[in-house]
């Protein structure tokens, strides 16, 4: 490479349309069967992508170009098949999907899931702030056009939800509580009328856009932000609710860590070199302080902050490129500070409460003759 030459950039994280191209271009041709208007995937397809097709491969009805015979649908939400398959009908009826639980517990994965494998993009999205104005769920204008022709249709600049309207296709709207009420409020009339009216454009056709069959939205919001902007209750009658619980079993959710973690350190630049035995110990401690009660039925305190799963995967990664870029010593030695970063963020009482955790059940476990469990046990002075 010459001195002129740049590297070709290269994309860190791939949309799911992306990442999982060939399984979606694989279902749309094994299930012809019936699909709602505007869809990409029957509703079965759909719940197949998300949950996977059980160990087996699914073979087509016939040979297409460029496709496989066969091909196994790997499983991407670690979660209930049922729940997966309410929120697929509800999306089918058009009605709003919103998507409730504690932070972390890949509610924003499971919606770029569904709007994948439903429309075939997950593009259209608002990501919702105090800072989020009614224009992201509307419209907004090209100021230069504005200013030199007058309000036209050229002039104007389609939100995500617009855009979605105009093509029948699903719009995210993510973390909504977080808009100021005023803000979410716009999607009662879009949700109920499925109309968005433009005045400016009064004495144009344009001055009406009517949803397309397929249009629907689905919106996510953590539990632990109610009160931020409490949704109205007009909105709230215009979604189903269905809540996104932590992964309930252990063994899946230390896969998914795992996964989720060699993926990050591969996006690094390295290989994932941590031992299964510390993911045990981490998916462990993360698990006792979210439920409140170790695995040997021990009480628990538990801190204010979410042990969520993504948080947990936050930790894997980092042990993963300490023990690839910064080699020396034993990686379960980094475990307890990865902790102490966690907890900490949002009460410092969170602090005594890892303390006691590592008085009672860490202690217990080192006294029963575990190894690991004795040097962590050992590490209690890094915790200070």
């Amino acid at each position: 490479m010459t001195v002129t030459e740049q590297p070709s950039p290269v994309r860190k994280v791939q949309a799911a349309e992306e990442r999982h191209a060939a399984e979606l271009a694989f279902l749309a041709a094994q299930d012809p069967g019936p699909r709602p208007p505007g869809w990409a995937l029957t509703p079965r397809a759909v719940v197949t992508f998300v949950c996977g097709s059980g160990g087996g491969e699914l073979a087509l009805p016939k040979r297409r170009a460029g496709l496989p015979s066969k091909l196994e649908i790997t499983p991407k939400f670690v979660g209930e098949r049922a729940l997966v398959e309410r929120c697929v009908v509800t999306l089918a009826g058009e009605r709003g999907l919103l998507l409730t639980g504690e932070p972390g517990t890949a509610k924003s994965m499971l919606s770029e899931l569904l709007a994948a494998a439903v429309s075939g993009t997950s593009a259209l999205t608002v990501q919702g702030t105090a800072g989020t104005t009614e224009d992201a769920f509307r419209y907004g204008w090209n100021y230069a056009l504005l200013l030199a022709q007058g309000p036209t249709s050229e002039a104007l600049v389609d939100s995500p939800v617009l855009a979605a309207m105009r093509t029948g296709r699903v719009v995210r709207v993510e973390e909504i509580t977080r808009c100021l009420p005023e803000v979410q409020d716009a999607l009662v009339s879009i949700l109920s009328d499925r109309r968005i009216t433009v005045p400016e454009l009064t004495a144009s056709e344009d001055a009406v856009v009517t949803a397309e069959p397929g249009f629907t939205v689905i919106a996510t919001a953590n539990l632990r932000d109610r009160g931020v902007s409490e949704m109205s209750a007009a909105l709230k009658r215009r979604f189903n609710f269905e809540t996104v619980d932590p992964i309930a079993d252990a063994d899946a959710e230390a896969v998914l860590i795992r996964r989720q973690a060699v993926a990050a350190v591969q996006r690094a630049g390295a290989a994932f070199g941590v031992d299964d035995a510390v993911l045990d110990a981490l998916v462990t401690v993360f698990r006792d302080l979210r439920s409140g009660r170790s695995t040997e039925g021990w009480d628990v305190e538990r801190p204010g902050t979410v042990m969520s799963t993504a948080e947990a995967v936050q930790v894997a990664a980092s042990l993963g490129v300490a023990a690839a870029y910064l080699p020396g010593g034993d990686v379960l030695d980094l475990l307890p500070g990865h902790l102490l970063g966690v907890v900490r963020k949002d009460d410092p009482a969170d602090h005594a409460r890892l303390l006691g955790y590592w008085d009672g059940p860490v202690r217990r476990r080192a006294e029963s003759g575990s190894a690991m469990w004795r040097r962590l046990w050992d590490l209690r002075g890094s915790l200070r």
